[in-house]
């Protein structure tokens, strides 16, 4: 007792040192002074007691004080509380708390606002500097967790180690903040805070940013779990009636929440969420206005919803956790909302796109199928109508997430079939709505909304019927070929799944021409899935189908003809899938595919095998109908693959079916000869199968050799032996068409070297066989030569001369020519698998040949045959080219002395075919001899100008892989002359050079477009009436054949069609770059006399200009797209500085829009001068296209034309006269296209101006021509003048003018660009 007693007395006395050195009420500072730590100790050994009685002596003694009461502990313990040391303002916190809880205490006289203002600030303030936790404090709190809860730590223990941990004054006590927590939940229940709503407040605020502060403390505070239930509890406390509204107060504690729940993954969260969904929602069934609140919630979250996708993401992902705890009407209100939000602002209707989906996937019943109503009236409907809207919003990350969180709805809908049909019925496939959309999405500008259209369609080909829309099957496929590497992929899958799901025909060959050419794609992941894909929808199906049980089932099949049977025994349309990929355009990506999937041994032998039954199956059916063995082929394209596959599975193919398919195609196709496609009908009537199965005999016969080549390693010798002399008696025969020579030559080398013992055996064995066949093929060429020069003599001896041969001696010569044409194929052929050989002979031979009857003296004095076999024997001279330069590959030495003559023959050759083979021949030579051809590159780049379509194509695929490898430069002339392949008159070589321009040639040279723009407009319209272009490239003839001249609207469509191509490649600045150097490269040199106007290639010049100004006034809305990161066009989310950068880009645009004009008007000004001295018909388009510059600058007319008040005037006029025609209702495109038609029609009838008689007169500066040296306008700005003068003298560049001058608008603008979002934006 004495010693309590003691303990009050020393509280009491430093109390009331406390207040006595507190300032005075009056003092302009006053606060109390904070209650000494050894004070709050005492005090708080005091009240742990619990004793009501030691309570009670502690006011009484208070009482008895003069100047003291128990409304005087208040202030100096709250000063304490808001004292910087963490553990005096904690223990200050816990001394307060524990005096509200003791018994009879006087609680209304201690609780005071201030105080526990002061009281929640300290609670914030100790949780906000995790550096100055203390060790101490958390040793004790680890020790107590040790020893299971905080009871097992005595409260004297407690004591002890605080009053250890005092020594560090910067120090944090978990153990103490846990106590003050637990205190201020049992002083909820005494105190009700309705009549302090502020303090309310803040008691809200400060436990909902609790859980968020302590994060940063780590472990320290021990169970982060017991913490945030203890906040869950004080805030369920707060939400009774007693502490004031429930529903302002529920309000104001999901407010405070919302931070929390809409912050990125953290405990803080999952509490957040985890209180909302248990303890919230129970207290809203039994409270209508605590339900009311947490309705509402999801909405206003929706409102708060950030706009990056991430955090968005996770704010639909908290939205929905919500929403599947609300009851089912509930539910369906906030999707009726979030339907209205669709339509509002963008940021909203890019959340409702993302809820859609998963309100319908978490929602029960969406689309209404389990009750008897209309489907249309279903909420889940309406979510649906406003998805598909959404998916052609006018902002492109909306189209793009609506796409792709369709196609997520149409996978999960699918599964059941009641929802499938009404899946159905909202997309809109009866009507077509569907189709309609993925046409319009699949060509979007924007490659996320394309790569999005390609999910939806990869998920909606489950739900189609029996075929797929050609236009959609058509664009997965070019989609396949798109420059990023996310839209190939999401069209190979889209695709394939169509290939899966439909069998047609055009979904096939569809497949078959977009995806195995992946193959070469650069992306490792693409080839990949392409040898996957083929894998499994090809050789799979093919294995299947050849299969033991397969083949029994379909064998009693009986159809009306032999063909259709055949066809039907097989399963899956796989003789349709063989006969795809036989085909020219499929071929060579197939036999890529094949070696990659063998060199990594994952070709199956069953593969093998299934090709070897379907060939036996196929003769077997045939045989069973009676019908004769030499009109069967089988079935296309097996052969073609057993022939790739075997290189890698020689073991699984069997030596007797190889051996029986030889002894069969040799013996009834070997004979056959091919007729001519020239000769009259009546003689190849009934020639015609006959004919049509024979290649398909001979194509057969080529593969089964390579088949026989890859397998001879498990062939016997003997056999080897056997086979290797009957292909060399065929090929001694020289009566093979030319498919099947090389065929054989390639398997009797394999042969050879598995019939030798060694390496050096088998080289001599292949060299005496070729120099066999040599001297054979070289005595054949001769005769021929001897017999067509000596029916040349006798012909010479009738008058007139005899063309025509008939009978026997006819048909003699046809034999005799056709074995001369497959020697010299033949020899060819040996070149190539031997260059070692001696080909002297032979080569002066084909010299012969080639320049027989030419007209070169030179070459009439060499002997040889005076006709000329280009007119005899068309087809052994173009063959003999080819030989050559098979000759001149081998023979360096050779290639220099022919290499000119190729040349020559390639520019005066009437023939389509030799010229598309000498084009082969010069592109294999680019190769071999880059040096040697380099100079001959713009002859030949005549030919992509070629009559013929074929020469053409294949003239700008060679060059274009040339450039790509760079054998050959972008330089010269060579880049004007491709240009002409974009309004070339094939759609496929437009659509090639569509890709080298916009893909490969951007990516490779960036620059190029730009650099070449100006010169490309003088080459295109052939002028050469600029000093500084005058400069000739090339003959006449040449500048003809590749220049679009003429002012009729074709070739002015052509040029500018050339000219948006180019400019598509261009980066911004280089936009704007590039106008700057058409005004100083044509308008100034126009007005400076350089560019002769009276020359009618330099008024198209002009025109085209003046065109290219009018008709494409909006080129500076390129720029912002500068301002575009990668991101956009890949569809990254979607954000919110998206409205700044618009801002941004839009004053970068205005301002150096306004430079460039500012720094042109005065050319302009000078060009009319001149073009009115000449009274040019080029006026009323200049003043056309000024009128279209300045249209946006009207109330500035004055300032920029200030160097001519009459233009000031003209212009004017003319802009109230377009004005005034346009409101009458003729529109302004409608009006400028009359314009420039009634302009175009002038120019071509007007006679040059040096021929007319046009009287001189003199103007105000006293000239009548337009010289180069005449004075500006007396009012010209001197700084207009200064920066024209530069530009005419050619000194500076006119950007880096250009961009000065706009400089000094950018700033101003940006800022007042910027003001007036930010006030927008708080409004």
């Amino acid at each position: 007792m004495e010693e309590e007693d003691a303990t009050i007395s020393k509280i009491i006395a430093d109390l009331e040192e406390t207040i006595t050195n507190s300032p005075k009420p009056n003092h302009r500072h006053h606060q109390a002074a904070p209650i000494s730590h050894s004070t709050l100790a005492d005090l708080q050994s005091l009240l742990d007691a619990n004793d009501p009685d030691i309570v009670f002596r502690f006011f009484d003694h208070l009482s008895s004080k003069k100047n003291l009461t128990a409304s005087s502990l208040v202030p100096p313990i709250s000063s304490a509380m808001d004292s910087s040391p963490s553990n005096l303002s904690l223990s200050a916190s816990k001394v307060y708390l524990s005096l509200l809880l003791s018994p009879n205490s006087p609680v209304f006289t201690l609780f005071t606002p201030v105080a526990f203002l002061s009281l929640l600030r300290s609670i914030r303030r100790s949780l906000k500097n995790p550096q100055q936790v203390s060790n101490c404090g958390s040793d004790v709190l680890v020790r107590c967790k040790k020893k299971g809860a905080g009871r097992a730590c005595g409260t004297r223990n407690v004591g002890r180690e605080s009053s250890e941990s005092n020594n560090d004054e910067s120090g944090f006590d978990a153990r103490t903040f846990f106590l003050v927590m637990k205190n201020l939940e049992c002083v909820m229940g005494l105190i009700h805070l309705n009549r302090f709503p502020d303090s309310l407040k803040s008691l809200i605020q400060t436990v909902a940013e609790i859980p968020v502060l302590s994060l940063e403390l780590g472990g320290i505070l021990g169970s982060y779990g017991n913490l945030t239930d203890l906040c869950g509890r004080i805030l369920s406390k707060l939400m009774r009636s007693e502490h004031g509204s429930v529903e302002g107060t529920t309000a104001e504690v999901l407010k405070s929440l919302t931070p929390l729940i809409l912050m990125g993954k953290s405990q803080a969260r999952t509490f957040a969420l985890g209180f909302l969904r248990n303890q919230m929602m129970g207290m809203a069934r039994e409270s209508e206005e605590i339900k009311k609140a947490v309705v509402n919630l999801p909405k206003y979250l929706a409102n708060k919803a950030p706009e990056k996708a991430e955090p968005r993401g996770l704010a639909v992902e908290a939205i929905m956790e919500i929403v599947k705890a609300m009851e089912f009407e509930d539910q369906i209100g906030f999707a009726e909302y979030t339907v209205k939000m669709s339509q509002g602002k963008a940021n909203l209707r890019l959340l409702a796109v993302d809820l859609i989906p998963t309100i319908l996937m978490s929602v029960r019943d969406p689309l209404g199928v389990d009750l008897d109503g209309e489907v249309e009236k279903s909420w889940g409907f309406s979510c649906l109508e406003a998805l598909i809207q959404r998916c052609s919003d006018s902002s492109a990350v909306i189209r793009a997430r609506a796409l792709s969180n369709l196609a997520q709805l149409v996978g999960f809908f699918s599964s059941d079939d009641r929802t499938r049909l009404v899946l159905k019925q909202v997309i809109g496939f009866e009507e077509g709505k569907v189709n309609g959309l993925l046409r319009k999405r699949c060509m979007d500008e924007k490659a996320a909304v394309r790569k999005a259209a390609l999910l939806l369609i990869n998920k909606v080909t489950g739900l189609l019927g029996s075929s797929i829309d050609g236009f959609i099957l058509k664009m997965m496929g070019m989609s396949c070929s798109d420059p990023l590497v996310s839209i190939r992929k999401a069209a190979i899958t889209a695709l394939s799944e169509a290939f899966r799901k439909f069998s047609d025909q055009s979904v096939t060959i569809e497949w078959l021409h977009s995806v195995p050419r992946l193959i070469t794609d650069n992306e490792s992941s693409i080839q990949e899935e392409c040898e996957n894909l083929f894998l499994e929808l090809i050789l799979d199906r093919v294995s299947r189908a050849g299969s033991a049980d397969c083949a029994s089932h379909y064998s009693n099949i009986k159809a009306e003809t032999v063909e259709k049977e055949i066809e039907q025994s097989f399963p899956e349309g796989v003789l349709g899938l063989l006969k795809g990929i036989c085909s020219g355009e499929v071929s060579p990506w197939v036999k890529k595919i094949c070696t990659s999937l063998g060199k990594k041994k994952r070709l199956k032998p069953k593969i093998a095998a299934a090709l070897q039954d379907i060939i036996t199956s196929s003769e077997s059916i045939w045989l069973s109908h009676s019908m004769p063995i030499e009109k069967w082929t089988a079935p296309s394209g097996a052969w073609f693959l057993l022939s790739e596959v075997s290189a890698y599975l020689p073991k699984t193919v069997d030596w007797e079916f190889l051996h029986h398919h030889w002894q069969l195609l040799d013996k009834h196709g070997a004979g056959v000869e091919f007729k001519s496609s020239l000769a009259p009908e009546d003689e190849n009537e009934g020639e015609k199968g006959t004919v049509s199965n024979s290649v398909s005999w001979a194509g057969n016969r080529v593969f089964l050799l390579q088949t026989i080549s890859n397998v001879s390693v498990e062939l016997p010798p003997e056999p080897a032996a056997d086979l290797a002399h009957k292909l060399l008696k065929r090929v001694e025969g020289f009566d093979m068409h030319p498919t099947e020579v090389n065929a054989h030559v390639k398997a009797l080398r394999t042969l050879c070297k598995r019939k030798a013992s060694n390496p050096e055996e088998a080289d001599m064995l292949v060299l005496k066989w070729i120099n066999q066949l040599l001297s054979r093929a070289s005595k054949i060429l001769e005769k021929y030569i001897l017999e067509i020069s000596k029916a040349k003599k006798e012909s010479d001896f009738f008058t007139p001369p005899r063309s025509c041969r008939k009978g026997k001696k006819a048909a003699k010569m046809s034999r005799s020519l056709s074995e001369a044409v497959t020697a010299v194929y033949t020899i060819g052929s040996l070149v190539i698998i031997c260059p070692i050989a001696d080909m002297n002979s032979i080569t002066s031979l084909l010299h012969t040949i080639i320049t027989s009857g030419n007209s070169d003296p030179k070459l009439n004095k060499l002997p040889g045959p005076t006709v000329s076999l280009k007119l005899v024997a068309p087809s052994l001279y173009i063959q003999a080219w080819l030989t050559m330069g098979k000759l001149c590959l081998a023979d360096d030495k050779l290639a220099k002395r022919y290499i000119p003559l190729f040349v020559q023959e390639l520019e005066k050759s009437d023939s389509a075919a030799l010229r598309n083979n000498l084009v082969v021949m010069m592109a294999d030579f680019c190769v071999r001899y880059t040096a040697l051809v380099d100079c001959y590159i713009a002859k030949i780049t005549m030919c992509l100008r070629d009559p013929c379509e074929l020469v053409r194509r294949q003239t700008f695929i060679l060059l274009s892989r040339l450039l790509q490898r760079d054998y050959v430069k972008w330089r010269g002339v060579l880049f004007l002359r491709f240009l002409l392949s974009l309004v070339d008159e094939s759609e496929k070589i437009r659509q090639l050079a569509d890709f080298l321009f916009g893909n490969i040639l951007k990516a490779k040279a960036p620059l190029l477009a730009y650099n070449s723009f100006v010169e490309a407009i003088f080459v295109l319209n052939d002028c050469h009436a600029h000093t500084g272009h005058n400069d000739s490239k090339g003959s006449q003839t040449e500048r003809r054949l590749f220049s679009i001249k003429g002012n009729d609207e074709n070739t002015i469509s052509k040029r500018m069609h050339i000219y948006v191509s180019l400019l598509k490649q261009m980066a911004p600045e280089h936009l704007l770059a590039t106008f700057a150097k058409l005004c100083a490269e044509i308008l100034a040199a126009a007005s400076d006399g350089m560019l002769n106007i009276e020359d009618v290639t330099g008024q198209s010049v002009l025109q085209v200009l003046f065109l290219y100004i009018s008709t494409y006034p909006k080129l500076f809305s390129f720029y912002p797209c500068a301002l575009r990161g990668p991101s956009e066009e890949e569809g990254g989310g979607g954000g919110g500085g998206d409205s700044l950068a618009a801002a941004k880009g839009r004053a970068i645009t205005q301002a150096i829009r306004k430079g460039l004009i500012q720094n042109t008007i005065p050319i302009f000004i000078e060009l009319k001068r001149l073009l009115e001295t000449k009274n040019s018909p080029l006026i009323g388009s200049l003043m056309d296209c000024l009128r279209i510059l300045l249209k946006d600058y009207k109330n500035e007319i004055d300032e920029i034309l200030v160097a001519d008040k009459q233009l000031q005037r003209e212009l004017s006029y003319d802009m109230q006269k377009h004005e005034s025609a346009s409101a009458a209702g003729a529109g302004p495109s409608t009006a400028a296209a009359a314009t420039a038609r009634s302009v175009l029609k002038e120019v071509n009838k007007t006679p040059p101006l040096s021929s007319m008689s046009v009287p001189k007169l003199k103007t105000a500066q006293g000239g009548g021509s337009g010289r180069s040296d005449r004075p500006l306008h007396p009012n010209t700005p001197k700084k207009t003048a200064e920066l024209l003068a530069r530009i005419k003298s050619g000194n500076t560049n006119m950007l880096a003018s250009l961009y000065t001058y706009s400089i000094e608008h950018l700033q101003s603008t940006i800022r007042k660009e910027q003001h007036s979002w930010i006030k927008l934006k708080q409004g």
